[in-house]
């Protein structure tokens, strides 16, 4: 596995290996012993599954709370999406900005989203499927969101407002600027 920084140096696009012949491949798509080497020691509780059946679904920007926060291992199983990590912590360098991924079955790569930044994704292709490893459980009480079309984010989606296929409980998340200091930065 190839583990490569992005412009925001803690989320890390992992990039695994494929073995191929005549009759497909196979991808060692974790390793507890790398993740620690490359990334850090972050155990994982809980493994999620979407399905989002139309083009232009869009699922996020979400983030727990402490002390339930969660770092996730995401990756596209079917389909394609454009995933989104935004640093929500309060004194970074990089608060506010974010980094893209394009995650396809067909590439296998997957992105690191660490506490403290909200993640979304929009789906590129129908019936894209996402499988994500999480470091805490869902919590309800600490669930929140940001809103994923916030212009201070800058963030160029594939789809407009008009077209994006969203939750309720999405288009009404608050933008960066109404957001309380949820996450603190330690350099």
């Amino acid at each position: 596995m190839l583990f490569q920084k992005t412009l925001i140096s803690e989320v890390v696009l992992v990039v695994a290996k494929r073995i191929g012949d005549h009759r497909g491949y196979f991808s060692e798509t974790f390793r507890e012993d790398e993740f620690l080497q490359n990334v850090g020691g972050f155990k994982f509780v809980q493994d999620n599954q979407s399905l989002s059946a139309e083009v232009g679904t869009i699922r996020g920007l979400h983030f727990q709370l402490d002390p339930r926060a969660q770092g996730k291992l995401v990756r596209c199983v079917a389909g394609a999406i454009l995933d989104v990590a935004v640093d929500i912590r309060v004194g970074s360098p990089t608060y506010g900005q974010h980094v893209k991924a394009e995650l396809t079955a067909d590439n296998g790569h997957q992105l690191w989203v660490p506490p403290g930044f909200a993640h979304g994704f929009c789906t590129l292709e129908p019936n894209s499927i996402i499988s994500y490893k999480v470091t805490d459980y869902y919590s309800h009480e600490h669930d929140r969101g940001l809103l994923w079309n916030d212009p201070e984010l800058d963030i160029e989606w594939p789809f407009d407002a008009e077209a994006a296929v969203l939750s309720a409980k999405d288009k009404l998340q608050p933008k960066l600027a109404d957001l309380q200091a949820t996450f603190v930065y330690k350099a």
